[in-house]
């Protein structure tokens, strides 16, 4: 397609939205794609995919072999088990088989996946409920296939699948989700501490150029609204559950961009290991059902991807020519020239043909950043940073000048894990980070002229819930109080 043509399509999108899950990298969701085709689309595109032989150290002299995980295995949907590690040491560790990356850089051999998980299982061993009875180092190497992972999968069939998209830093969620909303972490390549990141986003350079904007939590109000410091005064009809992100599709008063996050608890549908995998299938089941047959759905361009791998294993070595956002080296010494481990992402539209294999043409991959570049070139607007100009954008992906009509997940039927093991009282993770993202509103709990606020105890994630919806909803009524 010449770039006029792909130009003149782009222009058609007036909704992108954005699903960012949690934490799997690209083989273990959609390495097996594929793989009875020969690890070939059905255009005839090649596909990087797994052929079922690759393989990783155990530590004690064997090989572990990627294998397929299977409906009858137990709790398959809870795979690998436990939590990998995450963050920049442990991706190092990972790619490198050492936390301290090489200096000068050598390319990563993604030769320590294995014996990173055995490192990480010997201590979230001893907490209540983190790993599951029966689960082995070696469980790392199981990735899913077609057949576990049907609605992921149809997708990435049905339309295109970028088969070499890339975190924006290897490293953990934050600092990837800040790079999807900024192009940027300012430095920071960790989720510790309750931080706020205070660069220009996107949502406010789409609100200058009066372009609407929306972000939606699943069952709670985003975490995006108190991390990311340019939006957290901006009015609350910016902000909803998925409840209301369903209204606006079926109103036709979606926001030219929007951004949905999952549910982030242990029974909650963000895919994060080891919760239900099959949640997630259900989450991208209802948000594909809400725009296909809508009035929007052929000016729709629905992204599905992932923050980061999350510890899951990947065979692919990430490039090593990221363009820094910022120009200086930030925390624990990462330059930011280098991406992330590879993660799974489909793009869906009626525009796009199915079985496409959707790749950058130049040196530069896809990483989350690609999704900025791309809505900057369809409403005309400046970049956030190098990063982002530096970025592909992924708008040659629409070919097809007649909408089709066809649906690809027609009796298509969503997985379910069956019982459900046990999980965690406390909560998760990224529950404490929505807590601590509520905890950053600016609401004091007491009237005056100072500030107070001290977060409660939260021993649970009814407590999270409970203590997030209350924080949001003194905001609002003091973001409707001072604009009377």
């Amino acid at each position: 397609m010449n770039m006029d043509r792909s130009t003149s399509l782009l222009q058609g999108i007036n909704h992108f939205v954005v699903v960012m899950l949690e934490n799997r990298s690209f083989d273990h969701m959609l390495g097996f794609l594929y793989a009875n085709r020969g690890n070939k689309s059905p255009l005839g595109q090649p596909f990087e995919g797994l052929t079922g032989n690759e393989t990783n150290p155990d530590g004690k002299g064997g090989k572990v072999k990627a294998f397929q995980i299977r409906s009858t295995d137990p709790h398959p949907y809870f795979m690998p088990g436990a939590n990998p590690g995450e963050g920049y040491l442990n991706t190092n560790s990972q790619l490198f088989g050492t936390t301290q990356a090489p200096s000068p850089i050598v390319p990563a051999v993604n030769q320590g996946f294995v014996t990173n998980f055995s490192y990480t299982l010997q201590w979230e061993s001893k907490e209540a409920n983190q790993v599951m009875p029966g689960t082995t180092p070696a469980q790392i190497m199981g990735m899913y296939t077609p057949a576990t992972l049907p609605i992921l999968s149809t997708l990435a069939s049905g339309y295109a699948v970028c088969d070499h998209w890339f975190a924006s830093v290897p490293t953990e969620t934050l600092p990837n989700r800040a790079f999807v909303a900024m192009a940027t972490s300012q430095g920071f390549v960790s989720d510790k501490s309750n931080r706020v990141f205070t660069a220009p986003s996107i949502y406010t350079l789409l609100g200058a150029n009066s372009q609407s904007w929306a972000i939606y939590g699943y069952d709670a109000p985003p975490l995006s609204r108190g991390s990311i410091g340019d939006i957290s005064s901006a009015p609350p009809s910016h902000f909803g559950q998925f409840a209301d992100f369903k209204k606006a599709v079926k109103q036709g008063t979606l926001a030219n961009y929007v951004f949905l996050e999952p549910s982030w608890g242990a029974r909650g549908n963000s895919q994060h290991p080891n919760y239900d995998v099959s949640k997630g299938e259900q989450f991208l089941h209802d948000v594909y059902y809400a725009l296909f047959g809508s009035n929007l759905w052929k000016q729709t361009l629905l992204i599905i991807t992932y923050d980061e791998h999350g510890g899951c294993y990947d065979h692919v070595p990430p490039p090593e020519n990221a363009v820094p956002p910022d120009g200086s080296t930030g925390e624990l010494g990462f330059d930011f020239k280098r991406f992330g481990v590879r993660v799974p992402t489909v793009l869906v539209s009626p525009l796009i043909t199915a079985g496409t294999v959707y790749r950058a043409a130049g040196p530069t991959p896809f990483d989350h950043t690609s999704i900025l570049a791309t809505v900057e070139k369809r409403f005309g607007l400046a970049s956030l940073t190098k990063r982002d100009a530096a970025a592909p954008d992924v708008g040659g992906v629409l070919t097809l000048a007649q909408a089709r009509t066809d649906d690809p997940l027609k009796g298509v039927k969503v997985p379910s894990s069956g019982k459900q093991p046990p999980a965690p009282k406390a909560p998760s993770h990224l529950e404490q980070k929505l807590a601590e993202s509520a905890e950053n509103l600016p609401v004091s709990d007491k009237p005056g002229p100072g500030y107070h606020h001290e977060m409660p105890p939260l021993r649970s994630s009814a407590d999270v819930l409970k203590y997030v919806r209350a924080r949001h909803r003194a905001y609002d009524r003091k973001l409707t109080t001072k604009k009377g």
